[in-house]
């Protein structure tokens, strides 16, 4: 096999174990702290490789999952939930509003159901977050 497609091979398998990890039926902490003592023991094998070139790429791939899984915590998904929340809920508002103002209540009633949907559907994200 050749160093791109082992490189390939490696980082794929890599990818799968994160996401294994992630989808586990785990508490959130406990799946993270696994997560990282999983990094950590990679990180001792990715510094005894030989060759620079795939040691350089593993650094590089293993700081960004590190990265990630440091900002996958409950509380910063929340807030950047209810974020996303209140910019949808607003754009919908607005929705509403450029219908009333065309005159039109076919669509200014569709409108309004998709204002009424998105509420449903973000209070029901926000909930299970929560959680």
């Amino acid at each position: 096999m050749s160093k791109k497609g082992k490189v390939g091979f490696l980082g794929g398998a890599l990818v799968g174990l994160g996401l294994g990890f992630l989808f586990a039926p785990k508490k959130g902490e406990e799946t993270r702290k696994e997560l990282a003592e999983q990094i950590s023991n990679l990180w001792d094998k990715v510094r005894s490789m030989d060759t620079d070139e795939i040691k350089a790429k593993f650094e590089s791939k293993i700081k960004e999952i590190e990265t990630g899984l440091k900002d996958l915590d409950k509380e910063k998904v929340l807030s950047i939930a209810k974020e996303k929340a209140g910019d949808l809920k607003s754009k919908t508002e607005e929705l509403v509003k450029m219908a009333k103002e065309a005159g039109k209540p076919v669509v200014e009633n569709a409108a309004v159901s998709i204002k009424k949907g998105l509420a449903n559907v973000t209070r029901d994200v926000l909930n299970k977050l929560e959680k």
